[in-house]
């Protein structure tokens, strides 16, 4: 079995950083090195400050301080550290298609093909090749074809590992797997990978499959977790018409052992950068092959989650006497879950959207998410200028301050320090009668009717 030395990671984002981390401190033998073209992005890998990381996942900071100048090491020299690889980790960014054939549904492998071009031109010795970032089935061939025909007549091995990372449990995730999915076809190099993985993981939780089971597994995973989600949410409407309460019918059905509880929580929507892209991926896949039914089917999923965020942001114009023109909207929460500062397809985006072509003004509050980062993310909308979004938009770091003068607040995040607060001082403050909109059936109805505030959860 080829011995493993030196393992390169081609991407230093959500999954390439955490991930090679973790490898870093379960295999101190092995030599790790994460490259990325973006020079910031390594700049803050290597910051000294560790609350100064590009990313943000609890317990991330004390692994990387451990392994990093040890083991692990972060650099701008991709080609030195391709060249000198045993094992190179594919983890760059796999968007949907913005453009031509499959626009808003394929996924668009321009970053992996590039990156496949770059191994095949520099490595002069054997490599095995890991596909990490999350890609449509049989994207494995189009590699192996692309290596072996561009490159220096060396031997390249392929296979697949998908990730299976929650963004802000993602160490946790990393450090006791429910499951590791290794897809390939030579058996060497599928040891050579479950050897690293060995040094932590019980070997009854390592899987390994072809390399088309694998990548498939990826978009099915997420679909079905996407699935669990748009499902209940579908069940809040129609609690909210009949008087049922969808907490109580979540855990009803959660308590039955073929159901289970988890990803039964009603909320404004999902987001995140994998669940939308890999079911639209799964649907664009099925409509190549002419599975119209199956690509209808999962399609609905995406409709259900869009029709989540929009009905929330209309309950909250409709509540506020169907106008918000010039009245103020204080988010609380900007990321796309707790404890990550991701705002990939995060429903506060969309909401905020809605709200804003009602003319309203919003006033952002979120522990992790830069300024920077909320505007970004407006502007990358294209739904009005840049200008615009700023005049309507402001992003401030006191939540008391962000709620000062406000018509009503919507939560979209659900960070545990909303609960922490005194709800009281921040209702005196607000314009009267003052309104909660509870996204993400975060906080307790009966103490803020207490208070004075009109209070709405979803599913309620």
């Amino acid at each position: 079995m080829k011995k493993i030395n030196k393992i390169t990671c081609i991407g230093a984002g959500y999954v390439g950083g955490p991930t090679m981390a973790v490898i870093a401190q379960k295999n101190p033998n092995i030599e790790i090195t994460v490259v990325d073209l973006n020079a910031d992005r390594i700049a803050a890998w290597n910051n000294s400050d560790l609350s100064k990381l590009p990313i943000y996942e609890p317990g991330l900071d004390k692994i990387v301080g451990e392994a990093r100048g040890r083991n692990l090491f972060f650099s701008t020299d991709i080609e030195t550290a391709i060249d000198q690889a045993d094992m190179i980790f594919i983890s760059v960014n796999t968007p949907t298609k913005t453009y031509g054939k499959g626009k808003g549904q394929a996924a668009d492998l321009k970053f992996i093909e590039l990156c496949a071009r770059q191994i095949a031109k520099v490595a002069t010795t054997d490599k095995i090749v890991v596909e990490k970032s999350t890609l449509p089935v049989r994207t494995a061939e189009a590699l192996k074809s692309i290596l072996d025909n561009t490159g220096n007549h060396v031997n390249f091995d392929i296979l697949s590992n998908p990730e299976f990372l929650a963004e802000g449990t993602a160490v946790a995730d990393l450090q006791n797997p429910d499951r590791v999915l290794i897809g390939g076809e030579n058996e060497e190099a599928i040891q050579a990978l479950v050897e690293i993985y060995a040094s932590w993981v019980p070997s009854e939780k390592i899987i390994t499959t072809n390399l088309w089971s694998s990548e498939l597994s990826k978009l099915v995973a997420n679909a079905f977790l996407a699935q669990r989600v748009s499902s209940i949410n579908a069940i809040s409407e129609l609690c909210e018409v009949t008087g049922a309460d969808v907490s109580e019918v979540a855990h009803a059905i959660g308590m039955d052992s073929r159901i289970g509880s988890k990803f039964l929580k009603a909320s404004v929507g999902f987001g995140g950068s994998c669940f939308q892209k890999d079911i639209l991926n799964l649907v664009y896949i099925a409509k190549s092959y002419g599975l119209q039914e199956v690509a209808d089917y999962w399609e609905q999923v995406i409709i259900m989650n869009d029709h989540q965020k929009i009905r929330f942001a209309d309950y909250i114009i409709k509540t506020l006497y169907n106008t918000v023109n010039g009245k103020n909207i204080a988010f609380l929460g900007w990321a796309f879950k707790k404890d990550t500062n991701d705002t990939r397809e995060s429903a506060a985006i969309y909401v905020a959207d809605h709200l804003l072509d009602e003319q309203a003004t919003i006033t952002v509050y979120d522990p992790k998410v830069s300024v920077s980062q909320i505007y970004a993310d407006l502007d990358a909308l294209g739904t009005r200028t840049a200008e615009e979004n700023r005049r309507l938009v402001r992003v401030i770091n006191d939540p008391y301050l962000a709620c000062q003068d406000a018509h009503a607040i919507a939560v979209l995040t659900e960070w545990d320090e909303f609960k922490t607060y005194d709800w009281k001082q921040i209702y005196e403050n607000m314009y009267k009668p003052a309104f909660v909109f509870d996204g993400r059936k975060l906080l307790d109805e009966k103490k803020f009717n207490e208070v004075g505030f009109q209070f709405y959860s979803i599913g309620q």
